[in-house]
């Protein structure tokens, strides 16, 4: 639970970001969040978690 905060904090960031500094217009962001929401619910949202998981795990691993 605390990856999934920690990447919806990120994302929102990213997301603020683009808005205001490359044109992203806002229209989008919003047609972009809709889309997350639905696709959350949908029947591919346990394999985009698991695959979100693995990627973390990757990450976890390098060393710096």
């Amino acid at each position: 639970m605390a990856f999934s905060v920690s990447a919806v904090l990120l994302l929102a960031i990213i997301v603020v970001l683009l808005v205001r500094k490359s044109g992203l217009k806002a229209a989008h962001a919003t047609v972009c969040a809709l889309f997350g929401f639905f696709l959350a619910s949908s029947n591919l949202a346990p394999t985009i978690n698991d695959l979100t998981a693995s990627v973390a795990d990757v990450i976890s691993g390098f060393s710096f």
